[in-house]
């Protein structure tokens, strides 16, 4: 007996030993958590889209996409604890004004599984439960998505002035839902019944990406002038600079896979409306991602200027994921939209970078969590 109690004791401290107690695990559990599922996702979603198909790669992205699913039930049960048992800290979190931005992550975790449900999980649910999983998760997290981009900017404009009110990176967290719907929303315009209802799916998922595009480029216009007169975020916040290559990488995306899906909507004598579509969606992906190398190499700079000074690991860390895997997809749809193999290839070269970039944040949040020091308030 006495040595049961010693192995447990020692099992004990070696998890969780940054706590007073396990149970501090849920005290201060931020939503901000939800970028892991999310950066988990993306690698998975950003494996399917590229040109290339193999039994190796499909078992990879298979296990990614089951581990995105796992970890967003895992996490969204915890959030739930966290609510009930710590009201208190979570409406606190809520109102705060830097965390409550990152609102934005649970509805773009849902988004993200359920794109890698649709396209990976039938081998494992079936196709029909596969599709109708991915239907539920795109529907809720579309509505949580919109519901956050109006409540959050809601809160700013009639919460009570304070100075530190500077825009920041994390403003984007809450205006990027909607764009994520409407490139994850395109896999299922082939789904939705012909006619009506598919023109009204594709009308919807162009109206969330404009709904997204005005708000983020509004924002990403006051952030540019903020990080120039003001100064790059500093220590733990300054990886959150990747969050503007979230709002370039999934609108490059969405336009140029609802381009796509617009053949299928558009025939006969409104066939030249697919046309249309189709050429912004290339013109839009080009003007766009010379603004996503200006951005990438500004990024790339800040970060390399914060590991000299010391960069801590925080969940933050999480930013150098989603984002680029958004760079990644949307630079294979432009590619297929020009059947351009240049293009491809970076996409290709930047997935490599991605999943370096998963692994080192995936392995740091692991062992940061055994210690629990990732579950202390920040």
């Amino acid at each position: 007996m006495s040595i049961t109690l010693d192995v447990r004791r020692a099992a004990n401290r070696r998890l969780l030993t940054d706590l007073d107690h396990p149970r501090q695990v849920f005290e201060h559990l931020t939503p901000n958590w939800f970028a892991a599922v999310m950066g988990t996702g993306i690698v998975a979603n950003a494996a399917v889209a590229l040109p290339i198909r193999s039994a190796a790669l499909d078992a990879f992205a298979t296990a990614i996409w089951a581990t995105a699913a796992i970890l967003l039930a895992t996490i969204a049960t915890a959030f739930v604890v966290h609510w009930v048992r710590h009201r208190e800290n979570a409406r606190g979190y809520a109102a705060d004004p830097v965390m409550s931005h990152f609102y934005g992550a649970p509805p773009m975790a849902l988004l993200t599984v359920g794109a890698g449900t649709l396209s990976l999980g039938g081998p494992i649910l079936g196709d029909s439960v596969a599709l109708w999983t991915s239907v539920v998760l795109w529907s809720s997290g579309t509505a949580l998505g919109v519901l956050t981009a109006v409540w959050v900017p809601f809160t700013m404009m009639t919460a009570p002035r304070r100075s530190e009110n500077v825009a920041l990176p994390a403003w984007l967290m809450p205006v990027v839902p909607p764009m994520v719907s409407a490139a994850t929303g395109a896999a299922l315009i082939a789904h939705v019944p012909t006619g009506q209802p598919r023109l009204a799916m594709l009308t919807g998922c162009y109206a969330l990406f404009g709904v997204s595009l005005v708000l983020g480029l509004m924002t990403m216009t006051m952030i540019y002038a903020r990080l120039t007169h003001g100064g790059v975020p500093e220590s733990r916040s300054a990886p959150t600079i990747w969050i503007t290559l979230g709002m370039i990488g999934q609108s490059v995306t969405a336009a140029n896979l609802l381009a796509a899906e617009a053949d299928h909507v558009f025939t006969g004598a409104q066939a030249p409306i697919a046309t249309g579509l189709a050429v912004f969606g290339i013109v839009f992906g080009l003007a766009m991602g010379g603004f996503g190398v200006a951005m990438f190499a500004l990024a790339t700079a800040v970060t390399v200027r914060a590991v000299r000074r010391g960069l801590p690991f925080a969940l933050t860390w999480w930013s150098f994921t989603f984002p680029v895997g958004t760079c990644v997809t949307g630079l294979l749809a432009l590619g297929a939209a020009l059947d351009a193999a240049p293009i491809r290839a970076l996409g290709e070269m930047l997935f490599v970078v991605l999943v370096a970039a998963w692994a080192t944040v995936a392995v740091r949040t692991a062992r940061a969590a055994v210690r629990g020091s990732v579950f202390r308030p920040v």
